[in-house]
């Protein structure tokens, strides 16, 4: 069987099954409504004509009322479905890869990427230099943009492990039966399970969920990652001997992230830390509790290391010394972990994770000398690496506030110790008070003032940082990240805020000790233009200078794509990210300072998305030298992370794009080259960013074209996150927030923030310069920031279905402003398509990537519905909201076709 026959038995038998549940569910009606429905879908899909949209709508109204929930949920769960059969075909794919002898390294492993750079000259000491430096660290957001249940992905899990077992050649006709009626049971536990949450998601739901994944995939795919590394630098460099340092981490904002979110308290981060240690220590005692059953060796066959038996300090001598020694392994966690709850006196127990290391690194040695060097590789090396990896914090949580809760808590601080009024200062003044603060060495203001409640809240979180690293190890938070970073004074608050908790304090000689990062997060296109000048700035603050030495030398940068999107359009936001990075990769030059960035990128293409290997690549070569961060949110954590094989795929991509990404070996001629492009990008940033602003915040259509064109309305009442939607109570796009702002435009299919205003610049330059058509040409060919750039748009093209935008135009209550809006846009669609097919010389969108366009062909039948369902839908609840009716089973429905579009299209915000 091939792979592609493989995937179309998946999606028939899921189908099949699908169809049986929903008659023994609901009845033979039911289903004939859904078929009918689909197959009207098809033909209005093939020709789009007046008579066949009629037709289609007609069927779409005569469907019962008390049926409709039932054919949406129907369309819905076949999307939850296929994308299960999707990820299994993946995972064919790469096993038939890795067993074609003879074939070429898949493009994006490991030894791909080895390979590339012996190509290019890198010998071993170049490679064992890069790695030591190597650092890539993934961490998982909760902002709203995962629209599915936990409880959902477990049951997809349990579905995806019964799929697998149809590839099974040996497989009777007896054994597919209880395999198809082991599916069906599952399908039916999901059709029955309610797909919406009913009530909103708590920030602790968020956390619990968060590490669902550390603790049922990443703990072990981690390690592996890293052996396979070892193994392939030693096959393609058999000239070195190769021990790659713990360089792949998980940080999470889960239970830190309080911009904006008031139910994240400093008490409920101190919860989160415990959470996370207690998943650290059940993960440990797994482990070492399998360590008792394998290490079985008699003293008196094997021996064992006098260290080993010295540790045990007992009296007699047993006969399998390293049992003995993992029942005190396994006393001393017990202890550890009744240390830390208090809940009975602890006995013996670990100070820190690097004691447990120790214990278990004396049984590796011990096995290692006497003639157990497999054993300890196979057996004890993995809990050695993820010892190393995830200590005894997890994850490392990072925290995030806004600067002006830091301007406000300094501000009554100051008044308070009677140094006079803060916020009145201008930029200047601000940072000469706090260099001067900041350099007495005495606190503030004494711990036992009155404080307002906002000021004690803000430092409360400084004092559970000092309290969790006391804990849990310095690793458990690290970062403290500034919304809204506009100037040196916003970084020096958070500092001046640290030093009152003890975070940040003077020794002898002028050196000081600072216990967290301090790291600015630039958003909107001003910002992103300001950031260099405020870092060089930074760099020359004599204190600021200091505290950097205290933290190895190395800045942390984050770079905010949602709103820099939202604010001038997706040309503009890539361009001004990317010449951010290197103008302020020139500033720590200068300044000898090390940079990592940190890319606080979306799911959806609005928001940054896209392949995470690609997007790497699409940097700026100066700006990575190895070390990146990235946010993983919402339905990407579950696409990516589900599965143990794909999230291995995933992370070996990322590493790999890295490596490959930091060689900078571009040479004198590409450096010219680039910077001629790099003037044409500025022109065509210019033309963009006037497009989109002019269109998005200077037409007064706009906005009641957005309120009433998409579901904007309802998405409050989806519960997938725990932080409101908007800033302020507003209906200002500037107080909203960029996820549900890019949520509505996915589910109308219009995608506008991923390519609103390319086309034009893109025409405007050719109508001005006839060799540009060529260059462009060129750019898409050899630039991977453009090509990367043209990709995502035409995935965002291919996504986005006028056909269906018009339906949800015809939502707006004043058809004239709506018929200008819709024009405008269909118009800027077309034009945008046509440029982007000029530079990729292909005569159709994504031609270059066949399976995508082919799935997304494949899925639309089976959105198109939920689509004209949501409209119909729309319009009726807002018809009964203005004459003042509450229709919460109406609201539900709406809600149902809002899951199933977001699993369709598997892109939400």
């Amino acid at each position: 069987m091939t792979s592609e026959s493989g995937l179309r038995r998946d999606i028939r038998i899921l189908g099949n099954l699908l169809g049986n549940v929903l008659i023994s569910q609901c009845g033979e009606e039911v289903l004939q409504s859904v078929e009918e429905v689909r197959a009207a879908a098809k033909e209005l899909r093939a020709d789009g004509t007046p008579e066949s949209r009629h037709a289609f709508f007609q069927k779409i109204r005569q469907i019962p009322k008390e049926h409709r929930p039932h054919v949406i949920h129907a369309f819905s769960l076949y999307f939850q479905l296929v994308n299960i059969a999707e990820q299994n075909h993946r995972i064919r794919r790469k096993r038939e890869y890795e067993r074609s002898s003879g074939s070429a390294p898949q493009r994006g492993s490991l030894r791909s990427a080895f390979l590339q750079m012996k190509e290019n000259g890198l010998q071993a000491d170049d490679m064992k230099s890069l790695i030591h430096d190597l650092g890539v660290e993934l961490v998982l957001t909760a902002h709203p943009t995962e629209a599915m249940r936990r409880t959902v992905l477990d049951k997809h899990h349990e579905i995806a492990v019964i799929l697998e077992k149809f590839d099974d050649p040996l497989l009777s006709a007896r054994d597919i039966q209880n395999l198809e009626k082991r599916l069906k049971t599952e399908i039916t536990g999901l059709w029955q399970t309610r797909a919406v949450r009913k009530e909103r998601i708590t920030v602790l739901d968020e956390v619990r969920n968060g590490l669902y994944f550390l603790d049922e995939i990443l703990f072990d795919v981690l390690p592996m990652l890293h052996l396979e590394m070892e193994e392939e630098l030693q096959s393609v460099y058999p000239e070195g001997n190769w021990e790659v340092p713990s360089f792949l981490r998980f940080g999470s904002w889960m239970g830190g992230d309080r911009d904006g979110n008031p139910n994240v308290t400093a008490d409920l981060t101190f919860q989160t830390l415990i959470l996370h240690f207690d998943l650290a220590l059940r993960k440990y005692e797994e482990r070492v509790k399998e360590l008792g059953v394998h290490l079985s060796q008699s003293y008196e066959i094997t021996g064992a290391s006098r260290e080993l038996i010295d540790s045990l300090q007992l009296d007699t001598l047993p006969d399998e010394p390293y049992r003995e020694k993992v029942k005190q392994i396994q006393m001393r966690l017990e202890g550890t972990k009744n240390l830390f709850h208090g809940e009975k006196p602890p006995g013996t127990y670990y100070n820190g994770p690097a004691e447990f290391l120790s214990d278990i690194k004396l049984i590796e040695e011990s096995l290692i000398q006497h003639k157990g060097k497999e054993i300890a590789e196979v057996k004890v090396r993995p809990l050695i690496r993820q010892i190393e990896l995830f200590g005894f914090h997890m994850a490392t949580l990072d925290i995030r506030q806004h600067s002006e809760v830091h301007e406000q808590a300094v501000d009554e601080l100051l008044r308070l110790a009677r140094i006079g009024s803060y916020q009145s200062l201008d930029e200047q003044g601000k940072v000469s008070v706090l260099t001067r603060l900041l350099e007495d060495p005495r606190p503030l203001v004494s711990p036992f003032v009155n404080l307002s409640e906002t000021t004690r809240e803000t430092l409360d979180v400084f004092h559970t940082i000092r309290k969790g690293h006391k804990l849990f190890g310095e690793e458990c938070i690290q970062n403290y990240l500034i919304s809204l970073s506009q100037g040196v004074s916003d970084l020096l608050e958070v500092l001046l805020l640290a030093k009152e908790a003890g975070l940040f304090s003077w020794e002898a000689e002028g050196r000081a000790t600072s216990k967290i990062n301090i790291v600015p997060l630039f958003e909107t296109i001003e910002d992103l233009r300001e950031a260099p000048a405020i870092v060089a700035r930074l760099f020359a603050n004599p204190v600021y200078r200091i505290h950097l030495q205290g933290r190895g030398n190395l800045q942390e940068i984050m770079l905010g794509y949602s709103d820099s999107n939202k604010d001038g359009g997706y040309l503009t936001a890539n361009w001004e990210l990317y010449k951010c990075q290197k103008a302020i990769f020139e500033v720590a030059s200068q300044y000898n300072v090390r940079l990592k960035f940190f890319h606080g990128r979306g799911g959806a293409l609005g928001r940054g998305g896209g392949p995470v290997a690609r997007s790497i690549l699409a940097q700026p070569p100066e700006a990575l030298h190895g070390k990146v961060k990235i946010t993983e949110q919402g339905e990407v954590i579950s696409q990516r992370y589900s599965h143990p094989e794909i999230a291995k795929r995933s992370l070996e991509s990322a590493v790999s794009a890295v490596l490959v990404g930091s060689m900078n070996v571009q040479t004198e001629r590409m450096k010219d080259t680039e910077r001629k492009w790099s003037c044409i990008l500025e022109k065509l940033s210019r033309d963009s960013f006037a497009t989109y602003q002019q269109f998005v915040y200077k037409n007064e259509d706009f906005l009641p074209y957005f309120h009433q064109a998409t579901p904007i309305d309802v998405l409050a009442e989806l519960n997938i996150g725990s932080r409101p939607a908007k800033r302020r109570n507003s209906p200002a796009i500037q107080d909203l927030r960029a996820i549900p702002w890019v949520f509505s435009w996915t589910q109308n299919r219009h995608l506008l923030p991923a390519w609103f205003g390319f086309g034009t610049a893109i025409e405007n330059l050719v109508n001005e310069e006839p060799d540009a058509r060529t260059e462009f040409n060129r750019m898409y060919r050899y630039w991977p920031f453009f090509k990367a750039l043209i990709d995502n748009i035409q995935m965002a093209l291919s996504k986005a279905d006028m056909l269906i935008a018009i339906e949800y135009a015809r939502l707006v209550e004043d058809q004239v402003l709506a018929d200008r809006v819709f024009a405008r846009i269909l118009d800027e669609y077309q034009r945008t398509k046509n440029m982007v097919l000029m530079i990729t010389g292909e005569e159709e969108i994504l031609a270059n990537s066949p399976v995508i366009r082919e799935s997304i062909r494949l899925r639309n039948p089976y959105v198109d519905p939920l689509s004209y369902f949501q409209v119909l839908l729309l319009k009726e609840l807002r018809d009964k909201k203005r004459s003042g009716e509450d229709d919460q089973a109406l609201l539900s429905e709406v809600l149902l076709t809002i899951n199933g579009i977001a699993s369709g299209l598997r892109n939400t915000g």
